[in-house]
């Protein structure tokens, strides 16, 4: 599996899998690793706005901090408000 080679907005190198993706509202999250082994991971790419700017909290939830883009929760019920 080859992984993309891009360097991110505070110009650390990384590597996309574009074959390891969460779908999000507006767009795909890609996995990010440290090296191109895929060993490390690092965090997401957000396909929509093409960003690294991203937080994930405890419960899975993936949020863009460039352009909002979501991924739910992998669990949720109306406790988790």
């Amino acid at each position: 599996m080859t992984r993309e080679a891009a360097t991110t907005e505070t110009g650390e190198s990384v590597f996309i899998d574009r074959s390891d993706a969460e779908r999000g509202a507006d767009g795909l999250f890609y996995a990010v690793y440290v090296s191109e082994s895929g060993d490390d991971p690092w965090g997401y790419f957000c396909s929509n706005c093409e960003s690294f700017d991203n937080a994930m909290d405890t419960m899975g939830r993936i949020e863009c901090n460039t352009c909002g883009n979501i991924r739910k929760p992998e669990e949720w019920d109306a406790a988790h408000e």
